[in-house]
């Protein structure tokens, strides 16, 4: 007797959202530590500082940046750790 098991799909929208959480939740806590435990903080920035192009008739922006520090980390982890759990 063979059982076939149907493949689970799982959404990249979903992964996205929980790891926004996470890493939103992460630097929420990490905002409203006391000042002792400033070395959960951000601790680094990357991504591309925002640039403009100007075509006078149209002006458009790009710009990416990530600051990160443990908690933030951490809250990402957490959040992917939730998505391979779903």
């Amino acid at each position: 007797m063979t059982k076939s098991f149907k493949k689970q799909y799982k959404s990249p929208f979903l992964l996205v959202l929980l790891l926004l959480m996470g890493g939103l939740i992460g630097d929420a806590v990490a905002s409203v530590l006391p000042r002792g435990l400033n070395f959960l903080k951000a601790v680094g920035t990357l991504g591309i500082s925002p640039a403009t192009l100007n075509l006078h008739f149209l002006k458009l922006t790009f710009g990416l940046t990530f600051d990160f520090g443990i908690l933030t980390v951490l809250g990402l982890i957490l959040g992917f750790l939730l998505y391979r759990r779903l």
